[in-house]
């Protein structure tokens, strides 16, 4: 475990470390260096500012001490994390979920737009880590199944954007209703006035804990980025590396898995491909690092940790295939071109869900970082022609095809030239000069201004997979297929991003499936990553039943109503009433005023 050193220095017991280490994950982030020690520090009972952006590793930063702090116990909740979207309560639950293997903690997610059946009977059990919104926290609270009296933690995760969607005031009564020996600690990108003033409410002792934002100065080194999704990631990082016919670059994952996985996958397609991580010893590390200095191998696959000391200058590209975990680890990265006056090319990939964390990091270097259409598979093909044909041209410059002319002359006595020389080309590069042969990529577009990526709680458990719920749009939402992008269907829950104008009505369509129960469509915010395991396809199929014969019988009394000269009673959201906001319409339903399907589509204050 040599590569989780620097963990263990940070106070964390071995059943932690292995959780660690199953993950992938070789070395903290310069947050989690602040703050775990702080929190594990016995003699410490203050509460904590860390100011850190997005993407920085905050959640294992506070979820690893808490973890190793609490014990299970029945009854009242121990840990309540507050984040601004339901998104992030589930990225953030499955975060701390996966290093509580052999804890047995009971982690829950706490949000509005899920079932209130279904969370009653979680808490009811017992909660020891709760991660919620504030407005549901703060239904709970008030109907009294919700007990935070006995509060050891609470973290205000993001909390300047937490102000920024007006949830302050949700935030300020949720503390009113802890104890007084409860820690908060408190997670921000920023520190508006409003923010510090909160702490200073609220908060005792405050001990600050910062990380220094990082610049880029390197001038040589041409930043660009593409927007792809994650499962086109591989076959953009092929093309990249087929139309430079030089190509000789740093491949950067987050993880050692990360590192494996492609590394197998490129030597499985004829690439010279190396990985460098933790688990690499010093002797293969010397061996490989050998090879890719003589570029017997033009690519190496690393993680942050397993590339420092690496001090080669004449690299072409550096691509970032996951994004780094901070600032400082991007500038380190791309600092690797541009050296000893040479000049290269930073890539990063960017998907959806690491669209938050990438415009932050932008903000943080003060670098602007160009948006580049991907090679299309015309593009590969004609550079390889050409390259071919070069090849050609120097081998018969060197004359080093002579001991061939015999065979040649063999071939040539039975076939035309030409049908010769096409089928050798055949022979030699199979499919690889055929446009066909190169999986198709479909461009994204991640910027959310134009377009929305729908929450929507059904997925494989339902029966359903990327074709049948692509299928389920066009049809019930009339949605073409170039409308539909990035699909992702996990066991209970499914992601799909559509154009913005389009959205509200693919919303209100799918709804109308299970009419008469929860809705099972909403617009998602922050990410495509998550959990939700309180769907299941018996659940999905029985309401949707319900809600049809639910409407059987609304549609007999609006005929009724209509019949007697009355007004039909509504029983759809009036989407007219609905204030959408044209300046980030990311932000969600009207931004600060919101939209409360609970009240059957009427607007609600703040929450």
């Amino acid at each position: 475990m040599v590569q989780l050193e620097e963990f263990g220095a940070l106070g964390l017991t071995d059943v932690t470390l292995e959780a660690i280490k199953a993950k992938g994950f070789e070395t903290p982030s310069p947050i989690q260096k602040l703050t775990i020690p702080v929190l594990l520090d016995d003699e410490k009972t203050n509460d904590i500012i860390a100011q850190a952006q997005t993407g920085t590793g905050k959640t294992a930063a506070f979820g690893l001490p808490i973890l190793e702090r609490l014990r299970p116990q029945k009854g009242a909740t121990q840990a309540l994390i507050l984040v601004p979207t339901r998104e992030l309560a589930l990225q953030v639950t499955e975060e701390i979920l996966s290093f509580n293997a052999k804890r047995k903690l009971v982690i829950s997610p706490i949000y509005g737009g899920a079932s209130m059946t279904e969370q009653l009977r979680r808490l009811g059990k017992g909660i020891d880590v709760v991660v919620g919104t504030p407005g549901r926290i703060l239904d709970h609270l008030r109907r009294g199944t919700l007990d935070i009296k006995a509060l050891k933690y609470l973290i205000l995760d993001e909390a300047d954007e937490m102000l920024n969607m007006g949830f302050i005031e949700d935030v300020e009564e949720i503390l009113s209703n802890t104890n007084d020996y409860r820690r908060i600690l408190l997670f921000s990108a920023t520190m508006p006035e409003r923010i510090i003033r909160l702490s200073k409410k609220y908060m005792r002792d405050v001990e600050i804990l910062r990380v220094p934002a990082q610049e880029v100065t390197t001038e040589l080194t041409d930043q660009i980025y593409f927007e792809v999704r994650d499962s086109d990631k591989f076959d953009a990082l092929t093309r990249i590396i087929d139309v430079e016919p030089e190509f000789y670059g740093i491949v950067f994952c987050r993880t050692k898995i990360g590192v494996d996985e492609v590394v197998n996958k490129l030597t499985e397609r004829g690439y010279a491909a190396e990985g460098l991580h933790g688990d690499v010893s010093q002797v293969q590390r010397e061996k490989i690092l050998k090879r890719f200095k003589k570029k017997l191998a033009n690519i190496l696959v690393a993680t942050d940790v397993a590339a420092r000391g690496i001090d080669i200058n004449n690299l072409t590209h550096v691509i970032n295939y996951s994004l780094p975990q901070d600032t400082e680890s991007y500038v380190h990265r791309i600092g690797r071109t541009g050296r000893a006056g040479n000049t290269g090319t930073a890539i990063t990939f960017i998907s959806h869900s690491e669209y938050r964390q990438f415009s932050s990091l932008k903000r943080e270097i003060k670098v602007d970082i160009k948006k580049v259409a991907l090679p299309s598979a015309q593009d590969v093909v004609e550079i390889k022609k050409t390259k071919i044909k070069d090849d050609l041209i120097e081998i018969v410059e060197s004359e080093s095809y002579r001991k061939y002319t015999e065979m040649a002359g063999e071939v040539l006595q039975n076939l035309d030239p030409e049908v010769a020389l096409a089928a050798l080309l055949k022979l030699a590069f199979k499919n690889e000069l055929e446009e066909s042969s190169y999986p198709e990529i479909r461009s994204i577009n991640v910027d959310r201004k134009g377009t929305a990526r729908l929450f929507i709680s059904i997925g494989k458990m339902d029966g359903f997979d990327a074709r049948k719920l692509t299928d389920m749009l066009k049809r019930e939402c009339r949605l073409p297929d170039n409308k539909i992008d990035d699909v992702r269907v996990m066991d209970s829950y499914s992601f799909v991003t559509v154009p913005f104008s389009d959205a509200r009505q693919a919303i209100r369509q799918l709804n109308d499936i299970n009419r008469g129960g929860r809705p099972i469509a909403e617009l998602a915010k922050d990410g495509d990553s998550g959990e939700n395991k309180e769907r299941s396809g018996r659940d999905f199929r029985k309401e949707k039943r319900k809600g049809a014969r639910k409407e059987d019988r609304k549609t007999e009394r609006r005929d009724a109503a209509r019949k007697s000269g009355g007004n039909p009673r509504k029983n759809d959201f009036d989407w007219n009433n609905v204030q959408w906001d044209a300046v980030n319409p990311a932000a969600g339903w009207g931004g600060k005023a919101g939209f409360d399907k609970r009240a059957g589509g009427k607007k609600r204050g703040k929450r």
